[in-house]
């Protein structure tokens, strides 16, 4: 006898069996023990979930001649034949494959004919949201009105690509990931049974694996099985091509040190082992994800799936990492998995550690992406450094806000505040001097380029001005007279899009404030003439 794969040996035969799904197999236990049977269902959730063997259970319960409280016996006729697929009255289909309207006519056709041997004719289309819209329409009308004596069940993973027409006229089913620990439960009840030595860590690192679709974590366990009956953690990690924790770790701490070399080096290690780099990068994300849940969540359950041992080493390691480390290094992660798919593997790992090992490398790609994306979303905008042409800045500050223009201040004359947290005094300022501890703002032009698309006449004002940062205060040079009019009248609308275009490219509010030059003192009197009057004082004594 061939050998069977355990997902399909240990397939559930009733309701009463499937893991994980409770609030799906007891309502429809309920409505077919009180002998209501919908016309049409959708099973929809993640691959491994219980759709299809959900919709197997169903076709043999509502045709089952000694139903046991809404579950098929499993021992009449009827659900022997089922069970041995001669049920010529169940009917599969792969939509994946037969997603044409001719596919659909044909089982219109096929749909009047009443059953050969069951009281159903109950049609399963797997992944029904593969059908094309033609064939969605031809399916409709059947589905509105089927013949009395058949049971439409749809499955799928992608339930937003299905018509709204669809999707109201079935009654709907969401299948929930199982949880890690119900799968740990059943991966121990398998190896029991098939005479498997399974440590707690190896099932914990399977059920992490399979991500919630229990036919996943069997079918990893069936390839352990194959490699060794007694089945470790290492072995888990061999058979999947894992990294490892310990490997992970590592690549952690390198991360965190800078140690580019290593780190490369280290990734050179892992392909010469056979790892594959687009499941390292996966790893690798989910590492740095579970650091960011052990730096965030403080209680004893955590939602991370992993042993007791590894969770004792991520703690220690989420001490030397600052969250927001983290959450710029899951960003790079997540840009170089969307890269890895097209181009070469190992390169672009090799790049992103890079990247990640050297933080002024990150900070200089991501300052010309955002420049880039600024650029494309509005290709009319100006070099950043130029005048716009025609543009001029006082004639339209005079007839935008005529009504509130506040008269400039004279010299040595302190401008009005602009408001209860804001006061700015926007006198000429000098270069900073080297001993300054305000700090330029390197992304100014960045800031100017995004006021032009927000406020474009603040911005023309802006031009050849610069920036710094003193705290939580965005200080601001310019020479530019016509700047004091517009940030000091009564109209906030320029402060406020100063201060969201600087948030939206340093990540922070700060309040605005004025760029002061340092005071220099000068003595302009002459040491001669101030000795001669002193002595003329003497001798009028």
């Amino acid at each position: 006898m061939a050998y069977q794969a355990l997902y399909r040996k240990y397939r559930p035969a009733t309701f009463s069996d499937v893991v994980g799904q409770d609030h799906i197999t007891q309502t429809l236990k309920n409505e077919l023990d009180s002998g209501k049977v919908v016309h049409a269902y959708l099973f929809t959730g993640t691959r491994g979930t219980g759709k299809t063997t959900c919709a197997k259970i169903l076709s043999k319960a509502v045709n089952c001649l000694s139903p046991v409280n809404g579950d098929p016996c499993g021992e009449c006729e009827i659900c022997r034949m089922i069970a041995q697929d001669e049920a010529t009255d169940i009917v599969e289909m792969d939509a994946a494959s037969n997603n044409g309207v001719d596919d659909i006519r044909e089982l219109r056709e096929q749909v009047n004919f009443s059953p050969a041997a069951c009281k159903y004719r109950v049609y399963i289309i797997d992944e029904v949201h593969m059908l094309s819209g033609a064939a969605f329409n031809a399916l409709l009308k059947t589905l509105e009105e089927p013949p009395e004596h058949v049971v439409f069940i749809l499955a799928t993973t992608e339930v937003h690509k299905l018509p709204a027409t669809i999707l109201s006229r079935c009654q709907r089913f969401d299948f929930r990931r199982i949880d890690s620990g119900e799968i740990v439960s059943r991966l121990k009840y398998v190896a029991q049974n098939e005479n498997l030595t399974l440590t707690d860590d190896a099932a914990t690192l399977i059920a992490s694996a399979a991500d919630g679709g229990m036919r996943d974590a069997l079918s990893i366990l069936d390839l352990c099985a194959s490699h060794n009956s007694e089945i470790t953690e290492d072995t888990v990690a061999n058979v999947c091509s894992m990294a490892g924790n310990e490997y992970l770790i590592k690549m952690a701490d390198l991360i965190k040190n800078q140690q580019t070399e290593n780190a490369l080096l280290l990734i050179d290690q892992l392909h010469n082992s056979s790892v594959d780099m687009l499941r390292l990068l996966s790893e690798l994300t989910s590492h740095f994800r579970d650091l960011m849940i052990v730096k965030l969540v403080k209680g004893e359950k955590k939602p991370i799936v992993c042993s007791s041992s590894k969770l004792r080493a991520l703690e220690q390691q989420a001490q030397n990492f600052d969250i927001r480390e983290i959450m710029a290094i899951l960003t790079v992660l997540q840009s170089t998995s969307a890269a890895m798919q097209s181009g070469n593997r190992r390169c672009e790992m090799e790049m992103c550690i890079i990247r990640l090992c050297n933080p002024k490398i990150r900070q200089d790609l991501d300052s010309l992406e955002r420049r880039i994306a600024i650029l494309e979303s509005n290709p009319t905008v100006v070099k950043l450094n130029e005048q716009p042409q025609n543009y001029n800045a006082k004639s339209v500050a005079q007839n935008d806000d005529d009504d509130d223009e506040v008269p400039l201040p004279q010299e040595n004359e302190q401008p009005a505040p602009l408001d209860d947290e804001d006061t700015m005094s926007l006198d000429n300022a000098e270069p900073l001097p080297a001993t300054s501890d305000v700090t330029p703002v390197t992304q100014w032009s960045e800031i100017v380029a995004v006021l032009r698309q927000t406020c474009p006449l603040i911005a023309g004002v802006l031009q050849d001005s610069s920036a710094y940062i003193e705290g939580d205060r965005l200080l601001i040079d310019t020479d530019n007279s016509q700047f004091k009019e517009l940030v000091n009248s009564k109209n906030s609308v320029y402060r406020d899009s100063i201060r969201k275009a600087a948030q939206s490219i340093l990540g922070k509010v700060y309040k605005l404030g004025p760029y002061h030059k340092k005071d220099v003192k000068t003595d302009t009197t002459d040491p001669l003439q101030d000795l001669a009057q002193k002595l003329k004082q003497l001798e009028n004594n």
